[in-house]
C-alpha cells in the first residue's frame, strides 16, 4: 500500500485536479491518498477570520470569492452532481454563519477557527471523491476526523498515536477498495471537536497513516520536483536533491524548507518508511528520496534552508552564572504560552542564553520570561529581556560535515567577504546543522554566495551596476557580451549587467540585463537619478556586486563611499574621486579595506595600460620611487602628434573630441587638468601625499582659451589663436624637437607642461595616442622602468576596465 498526498497547487484548479487524478489512476497499487484545500482557499480562510475580527465586512465578499472558486471547479470538471453542491453550499453556510459571530462578538476561540480552516480540505476532498467516482474507479471516502485523534491544542493540535493508529488499521483492515480519499490537516478531540494539525499538517496526517499502516512507501506531490539545495525562488541555481536522510530533511524543513512539513518525517522515520517528493506537473522526474541512508555523494552539504523575520530574545546576567535551573525556567515559562523555539545559544560563561522566535511571539515571550526572572531584574542580578528583530536564520545542512575539517570556516568566510554580519551562531554535536542569525536584509545574499560556494561548479556570478552608457561604457557593454562564454569556460566566472544608467534613463533587471539589445531597454528605462541608482543596487543586496562608473561626473564619485561602505566593489576610470582632496582618497582606501570591497581605478593613468598595477607592485616589494617622467595625455599626444601646421590646432583637437580620445569637455585635457589628476594618482600611489594644488601647471592655452565657459567657445577661441599654436609648433621645428605634453616628479615636487623633447629623448618616437611612462625608483636608478602603449580610446579604455572586473572577481 501506497500513502499520497496532494499539495494544495496540485489541486489548486480543474486542470490540476486532473492530473493529479491521472496520477492516482496511473498505480496499480492500492492508495490512500490525503489531499489539502484548493491553492490559497487556506490563506483566504485565515484573511476572512482577520477582516471578521476587524469588524470588516470584507469577509462576506471572501467568502463569496471562496464558494465561487470551488463552485467554478465543479463545473470544469463537468461534476453534474447536486449532492457534492448542497455540500457546498452547506459548508460555505457555515463557515459565513461562523464569520458573523465572529464580526458581531469581536472574539475568536480557537475551536471556532479550526472548524472555519478545516472546510478548504473537507470541500477539496470531496470534489476529488466524486470525480474519480464519476469516472469508474475503485474509490472510497473517509472523513479523518475518524482516524485521527487529538488532544484539544486547537491550532497545532497533539496527536494521540496510540488511539490513532489502532482507528486507522482497524479502517484499513476492513476497506476494500483501491483508492481511499482523506482530508488532510483535520483531526478531532476526544470531545468531537474538530482540530487541525498546523499550517503544512496535510504531510503530517499522510505521515501518521503511513506509519500506522507501515505503508510501502509515503509521496508528497507538490509543484516542484523535490527538495532543493535552497529555496529556488531566492537562488535561481539551486537543484533538486536526489537524496537525503530522514534527519537532515528534518533539519532543513524546521528551519524553513517549505516544500515539507517538518512534522511530517517523525512517524515515518521511525517505521523507516521511504518518502518521495514529486511533481504532480513533472510526474516522471526523479524526485527526492528520502529515507535512512545517509547519502553516498561526495557533497559535503545536502542543502541550505532558512527562515525570515525572526528575533533574537537574550537574557543575560551575571547572576545566571553558575546558577543550577535558570535555562528549564527560560524554556518552562515559553513553553506554558506555547512559544515555538528555532534557535537555542548559550554563552560558555553561562552570562547569557539567547533564544530565537518568529517575530510575532517576541512581545509575548519578553513579558513572561521577565516575569519570571522578576526578582532577579529587581536585584539587578539580570538585565530585563532584550529584543533584536528584523532577523533570518540560514541553516547549513549535511550528514558528511562531520567528515570534513573547516566547513564552519568556510561559511564565516564566505559570509564575512560578502559583508553580511553573523548576530548568533549555533552547531549541534551531531554536525548536520550550523546554523547563523543574519540580517533579514542580507537573507538573499547570504543565500546565494553559500550556495555559490558549495554547489556550484565554482562560475562565480558577478553582478555590474554600470553608470555610463557612452563611448567607453558601450564598449565595455560589447566586450562583456561578447566574452562572457569565455569567461564561464575558462575564468568560471559569468558577468552579469543588473544595473544600467546613462543621463537621461536608468533600468534594473535582477536576472541580467539583455546585453545584445541594452540600448533598446535603456532607452524605455525609468528617468536617472545617481542616488536612486546606488539606493536601488544596495536593496537588492547581491553578493558579489561592482559599482562601474564610466563617467567623467564628479557626483558620481561622490557615490563611492557609499558603494564601498555596504561591500559593493567600485571600478572605475573617473580620475575625480583618487584626485580630490587627499583626505577623501584615503576615506576610500581605507573603506575599500575594512569592507572588504575592491576599489581598482587603473583606467585612471593610461586607459588599459598596467601602470598603477605596476607601480603598487613596485611599491609592495619594498622598492621607492623618487622619480617620474611621462607623457600621460593619449589626446594631448594624438594632437601634437598631428598637428602639423597644415590643419588648424582647433581642427585636430576636434577630431581627438570625435575619434574619443578627449574628454566630452577637451579644455580639461589642453588645460593640464586631466594629467595634473594622473600624475598626482601616481605620486600618491608611490607613497607621497600630495594635493593637485600642488602641482605646477605650466598651461600653453592662451588665457582667452582658458576663460571659456563652454565647449563650442572653447573651440571658437581655439580658432582664433592660430598663429600661437603655429608659433609653438615653429619654434619645436627649429630646435629639431617634438612637442609633449609631460608631467614630471621628483624630490617631492611635480609639474604639468609642453615641453621641446629633443630626438634622443625616449618620448621624442612616442607617437598617435600612445603613453609612456618612466618609473626610477632604488632598484630602476640608472635605467627607469619604462611603460609604453596606447594610453587614449574607448577600446582600449573598456578593455581595461574589463580587466580591473576580473581583478576584482578574482578577489571575490
Amino acid at each position: 500500500m501506497k500513502v499520497l498526498k496532494f499539495g494544495g497547487t496540485s489541486v489548486g484548479s480543474a486542470q490540476n485536479i486532473v492530473k493529479t487524478i491521472d496520477i492516482i489512476n496511473n498505480s496499480k497499487d492500492k492508495q490512500v491518498v490525503v489531499v489539502s484545500a484548493l491553492g490559497g482557499i487556506t490563506n483566504k480562510l485565515v484573511n476572512a477570520i482577520r477582516s471578521a475580527l476587524n469588524k470588516d465586512n470584507q469577509f462576506k465578499k471572501i467568502v463569496t470569492e471562496i464558494h465561487k472558486i470551488h463552485l467554478e471547479t465543479i463545473q470544469k470538471l463537468n461534476l453534474n452532481n447536486s449532492e457534492l453542491t448542497i455540500f457546498l453550499d452547506k459548508k460555505v453556510n457555515e463557515i459565513e454563519t461562523l464569520l458573523d459571530g465572529i464580526y458581531l462578538l469581536g472574539e475568536l476561540p480557537k475551536k471556532t477557527e479550526d472548524i472555519i480552516l478545516s472546510a478548504g480540505e473537507l470541500i477539496s476532498s470531496q470534489i476529488i471523491y466524486e470525480k474519480l467516482k464519476e469516472l469508474g474507479s475503485d474509490v472510497s471516502y473517509k472523513d479523518s476526523r475518524e482516524l485521527i485523534k487529538t488532544d484539544s491544542n486547537f491550532g497545532a493540535a497533539n496527536v494521540n498515536f496510540e488511539l490513532s493508529n489502532y482507528l486507522i488499521q482497524y479502517f484499513f483492515e476492513r476497506c476494500q477498495s483501491k483508492i481511499i480519499i482523506l482530508p488532510g490537516f483535520i483531526s478531532q478531540d476526544a470531545n468531537e471537536n474538530t482540530t487541525t494539525l498546523g499550517r503544512g499538517g496535510s504531510d503530517y496526517s499522510a505521515a501518521i497513516i503511513a506509519a500506522a499502516l507501515k505503508a510501502e512507501q509515503l509521496e508528497i506531490w507538490t509543484d516542484v520536483s523535490g527538495m532543493y539545495t535552497c529555496n529556488p525562488k531566492i537562488v535561481q541555481n539551486a537543484s533538486p536533491i536526489a537524496h537525503i536522510s530522514y534527519k537532515e530533511a528534518m533539519e532543513l524543513s524546521h528551519f524553513g524548507a517549505k516544500v515539507l512539513y517538518a512534522p511530517t518525517i517523525q512517524p515515518v522515520m521511525h517505521q523507516e518508511i521511504p518518502m518521495y517528493i514529486k511533481n504532480t506537473f513533472e510526474p516522471k522526474a526523479d524526485g527526492t528520496l528520502i529515507n535512512n541512508e545517509i547519502s553516498k555523494s561526495n557533497q559535503i552539504i545536502t542543502g541550505i534552508s532558512h527562515i525570515e523575520n525572526i528575533a533574537l530574545i537574550t537574557l543575560e546576567g551575571a547572576g545566571l552564572v553558575g546558577i543550577s535551573g535558570s535555562a528549564k525556567r527560560l524554556f518552562t515559562a515559553l513553553a506554558k504560552e506555547n512559544l515555538n523555539i528555532i534557535f537555542i545559544t548559550q554563552a560558555s560563561s553561562e552570562h547569557s542564553i539567547c533564544v530565537g522566535l518568529m517575530e510575532q511571539d517576541a512581545i509575548i515571550a519578553k513579558q513572561v520570561i521577565n516575569a519570571e526572572f522578576s526578582n532577579e531584574i529587581k536585584l539587578s542580578k539580570v538585565k530585563p529581556i532584550s529584543i533584536e528583530a528584523n532577523l533570518s536564520v540560514i541553516a547549513v545542512v549535511g550528514e558528511n560535515m562531520k567528515r570534513h575539517q573547516g566547513i564552519s570556516g568556510k561559511i564565516f568566510s564566505t559570509l564575512g567577504n560578502n559583508n553580511v554580519n553573523i548576530r548568533a551562531i549555533t552547531q549541534g554535536s551531531s554536525e548536520r546543522n550550523i546554523s547563523v542569525v543574519i540580517e533579514n536584509k542580507d537573507a538573499s545574499k547570504a543565500l546565494n554566495c553559500l550556495h555559490e560556494h558549495f554547489f556550484e561548479e565554482q562560475i562565480k556570478e558577478i553582478n555590474l551596476f554600470v553608470l555610463g552608457a557612452g563611448n567607453v561604457g558601450s564598449k565595455l557593454l560589447e566586450q562583456i557580451h561578447k566574452q562572457n562564454d569565455y569567461l564561464k569556460k575558462n575564468l568560471k566566472m559569468s558577468l552579469r549587467v543588473i544595473g544600467l544608467s546613462n543621463t537621461k534613463n536608468m533600468h534594473f533587471d535582477y536576472n541580467g540585463i539583455a546585453l545584445d539589445n541594452w540600448d533598446t531597454t535603456l532607452s524605455n528605462g525609468i528617468p536617472s537619478n545617481q542616488d536612486d541608482f546606488i539606493d536601488h543596487a544596495l536593496k537588492l543586496n547581491l553578493r558579489n556586486s561592482v559599482l562601474l562608473d564610466n563617467t567623467a561626473s564628479g557626483e558620481v564619485a561622490k557615490l563611492y563611499s557609499k558603494s564601498l561602505s555596504n561591500n559593493i566593489a567600485v571600478v572605475t576610470c573617473n580620475k575625480i574621486a583618487c584626485s580630490s582632496k587627499l583626505s577623501n582618497y584615503k576615506e576610500l582606501k581605507e573603506l575599500s579595506k575594512k569592507y572588504n570591497a575592491p576599489f581598482l581605478f587603473e583606467t585612471n593613468v593610461g586607459a588599459g595600460l598596467p601602470i598603477i598595477d605596476t607601480l603598487k607592485n613596485i611599491v609592495a616589494s619594498g622598492d621607492t620611487v623618487h622619480k617620474i617622467q611621462a607623457v600621460l595625455s593619449g589626446s594631448l599626444n594624438f594632437i601634437f602628434n598631428n598637428y602639423d601646421g597644415n590643419t588648424s590646432f582647433a581642427s585636430v583637437v576636434e577630431q581627438a573630441k570625435i575619434e574619443g580620445y578627449t574628454e566630452p569637455d577637451p579644455k580639461i585635457d589642453l588645460s593640464g587638468v586631466d594629467v595634473m589628476r594622473k600624475i598626482v594618482i601616481l605620486i600618491r600611489e608611490s607613497g607621497y601625499a600630495v594635493e593637485i594644488d600642488d602641482i605646477q601647471n605650466v598651461s600653453f592655452l592662451p588665457q582667452s582659451c582658458i576663460a571659456t565657459e563652454s565647449v563650442d567657445d572653447f573651440f571658437e577661441a581655439l580658432k582664433k589663436e592660430e598663429s600661437h599654436f603655429s608659433q609653438l609648433l615653429q619654434q619645436a621645428k627649429l630646435q629639431n624637437s617634438r612637442l609633449k605634453y609631460v608631467a614630471e616628479f621628483e624630490n617631492g615636487k611635480a609639474k604639468v607642461g609642453l615641453q621641446f623633447i629633443p630626438e634622443n629623448h625616449p618620448f621624442y618616437h612616442l607617437e598617435g595616442k600612445d603613453n609612456i611612462v618612466l618609473f626610477y625608483t632604488q632598484r630602476y636608478n640608472e635605467q627607469p622602468l619604462l611603460i609604453k602603449g596606447a594610453g587614449a580610446g574607448a577600446e582600449v579604455t573598456a578593455s581595461g576596465l574589463f580587466a580591473d572586473i576580473i581583478r576584482v572577481a578574482n578577489a571575490f
